[in-house]
């Protein structure tokens, strides 16, 4: 096995850690943040910086594999999701978010079944996608330093929050909502763009 499918498998081994941090209970802070928060935050940095990693290296070196091509995509749409997911059970990130993420994912896997079924040509990532895919890291990491594990778009709307909690909150809400717009687009994109696939 090459370096680049390790590296997918190590971010695929990074998630159920993730998952298990809360549950230790961690009664630490740090900056006003919780350590839990802190190191999940770490590990979600760590896992997507493999996602970048692992492409990059495989493109360099040649060692595009089948099992690369599946488990890749695969990885990072376990990490966005589980992390989304742990968001929305502490009260940070509102339930329809990641709905909107994992609808737009089983269209794109549909039409990518489809696509590799008849033979057809599997649409590159557009613009919009590159989009997604930065923004959603970048609101995730935002979100996990939150400070006091304030909910985006509640407090930042009915409190009068300040400093630091204040830009953080702001930038959260920019990024997720850019970001939950370009995964709306960019399935449209394979939608439209995959639309002769599915005339019989």
């Amino acid at each position: 096995m090459n370096l680049p499918n390790k590296l997918t498998i190590f971010r695929i081994i990074l998630v159920p850690i993730m998952i298990v941090i809360p549950f230790l209970n961690i009664q630490y802070c740090f900056l006003g943040i919780s350590v839990s928060y802190w190191i999940m935050n770490i590990i979600f940095i760590i896992a997507s910086y493999t996602d970048h990693l692992d492409g990059k290296l495989a493109r360099k070196n040649n060692q595009v594999t089948a099992f690369g091509k599946f488990a890749d995509p695969l990885a990072d749409k376990i990490l966005v999701l589980a992390a989304m997911l742990i968001l929305v059970e502490d009260g940070n990130l509102p339930a329809w978010i990641p709905i909107i993420v994992l609808f737009r994912e089983f269209v794109v896997s549909g039409y990518r079944l489809v696509a590799v079924e008849k033979g057809g040509k599997v649409i590159a990532a557009s613009i919009w996608g590159k989009l997604k895919t930065v923004t959603q890291m970048i609101a995730i990491i935002l979100m996990f330093i939150n400070i006091n594990n304030t909910n985006i778009f509640g407090e930042f709307i009915y409190q009068n929050l300040t400093g630091i909690e204040l830009v953080i909150n702001i930038l959260s809400t920019v990024f997720i909502l850019i970001s939950t717009i370009a995964t709306i687009f960019s399935g449209w994109n394979y939608i439209k763009n995959g639309k002769e696939l599915l005339r019989d």
